[in-house]
């Protein structure tokens, strides 16, 4: 419930200006109890369509992009990829985002959500301070170079502090310094496995044993070595300090 409504939060940042920005009237005499300003069907329509792009919010605006396509990565390394079953990939990946996420989500409850929920601010004054913790998370993993790139293409003039960036550069700056985290610990998982690989495809070559597959006798010792060093624990347990 708590990632539901971080994602609901996040899609309404990024669109946010827009819909003031197109609805002049509605933001000056808002509606009462309408979070958009506006009333009646067109503000349904806005929020079933926010509610449609809650995926891709929750992908790109977390740690999940980095997780899930690490533990992706994990499956191909030890030669299962069908095993942990791609839902359990996915379910594992969501918890866990939620276990890092969590200040996150409970900066935005105590400084947006419950001042809104009680009318003490306003919903514009809300959305600006939800978006705060949010910025600040993606900020402290985003690569000062992925930020100019975007920042370049954007041709926008470099605020003086990296919080008055906009979403719409923190994002894929953000996302894209994702995918390189992950693909480098991927890397690192890839290599003790890629060993085992190499040595079992050379001993059965000297053992003139070519038509039995390396893969079939490498994956028990690939399982075995990734059960006797706890390589779950050291997965999560080193993709949480990541985020710490």
């Amino acid at each position: 419930m708590i990632v539901l409504m971080l994602a609901m939060l996040a899609a309404l940042f990024l669109f946010a200006d827009a819909v003031f920005a197109a609805s002049p009237q509605a933001a000056a005499s808002p509606a009462a109890g309408s979070f958009f300003g506006i009333s009646g069907p067109l503000e349904l329509l806005l929020f079933l369509t926010l509610l449609s792009l809650l995926p891709a919010v929750l992908v790109m605006m977390t740690c999940f992009t980095r997780i899930v396509v690490v533990l992706s990565f994990l499956r191909q390394a030890l030669g299962t990829p069908q095993v942990p079953p791609t839902q359990v990939v996915i379910g594992l990946a969501l918890f866990i985002t939620f276990f890092v996420m969590s200040p996150v989500v409970d900066a935005i409850h105590a400084n947006a959500y419950l001042p809104y929920s009680k009318k003490e601010i306003a919903a514009e004054e809300a959305l600006s301070r939800a978006s705060e913790p949010l910025k600040e998370f993606m900020l402290k993993q985003t690569r000062e170079k992925d930020l100019a790139l975007f920042l370049k293409m954007s041709k926008m003039e470099r605020p003086a502090q990296p919080m008055d960036l906009p979403l719409r550069v923190v994002v894929p700056a953000f996302s894209i310094g994702e995918l390189k985290k992950a693909f480098e610990i991927g890397f690192l998982i890839f290599l003790p496995f890629l060993v085992i690989d190499m040595v079992v495809a050379s001993i059965l070559l000297s053992m003139g044993m070519m038509m039995l597959p390396p893969v079939m006798v490498s994956m028990p010792f690939k399982l075995l070595l990734f059960v006797l060093v706890d390589g779950w624990g050291l997965l999560v347990g080193s993709l949480v300090a990541g985020y710490r």
